[in-house]
């Protein structure tokens, strides 16, 4: 199972799947980037595109008999899962700091009362892949295309939330890359300053960190420290 830890402002799901080894795929959220600005910021960083866009859709349903409202609920949440399986550039999860794949075992978890009388609601996530060639448009587009045409039953509706997020899987693997660009560019720094001087670079051994650079775009990078000094 590919596993999703979230780091996220939004409040999504209490109920979170146990932790798989390995893949991780990681929230970029406006809180985080707040932490960030241009001083703080080291100036070498990776650029790529996310991995995927997600936004929370909320299940609803208002029919009385309460029976009849959670059997519907159940119906529409097995099309979305049965329509997301036939598409596969979109896929269901669930939890709050650590997401799952969303499937059909998991109905009567996800299923709660709503706010008002005689409704009852089911919270997910929806998540397309991001593509060279995609703008954000087209990427939101998928999404709400794939709401828009999974059959709902009865009296539900499935409901968007206006905050897309993008998702990293794995940053670590970019560790490499990132330290390359860090040595490229202090070789770069020592040679300006002449046969006299060289580089020390500090903070090599901090986690790989990462913000939004675009619409659909991540910078990734680690907080090094890069200072000159005169050769001994």
């Amino acid at each position: 199972m590919k596993c999703i830890v979230i780091v996220s402002a939004a409040t999504m799901l209490a109920a979170s799947p146990a932790v798989a080894q390995g893949v991780e795929e990681i929230v970029v959220t406006g809180a985080r980037l707040s932490e960030y600005d241009a001083s703080s910021t080291p100036q070498v960083t990776l650029r790529k595109r996310a991995d995927n866009l997600i936004t929370i859709a909320t299940v609803v349903c208002d029919t009385r008999d309460e029976s009849q409202r959670k059997a519907e609920l159940k119906a529409t949440l097995r099309n979305l899962v049965r329509a997301a399986g036939q598409d596969q550039r979109i896929d269901l999860a669930v939890g709050d700091e650590v997401l799952g794949a969303f499937d059909e075992s998991m109905l009567d978890a996800v299923i709660q009362k709503g706010s008002k009388v005689d409704t009852s609601t089911a919270t997910l996530i929806i998540k397309t892949s991001v593509s060279a060639e995609d703008t954000f448009d087209s990427a939101t587009g998928r999404i709400e295309s794939f709401v828009g045409r999974a059959p709902k039953v009865g009296r539900t509706e499935v409901l968007l939330d206006d905050d897309w997020q993008l998702t990293l899987v794995n940053p670590g693997q970019y560790r490499p890359q990132v330290a390359k660009l860090i040595a490229e560019d202090a070789r770069r720094m020592a040679a300006l300053y002449g046969d006299g001087y060289g580089v020390e670079v500090q903070g090599l051994q901090l986690p790989v960190s990462w913000y939004q650079a675009g619409p659909l775009d991540l910078a990734i990078y680690i907080p090094y420290r890069l200072n000159v000094r005169p050769n001994r």
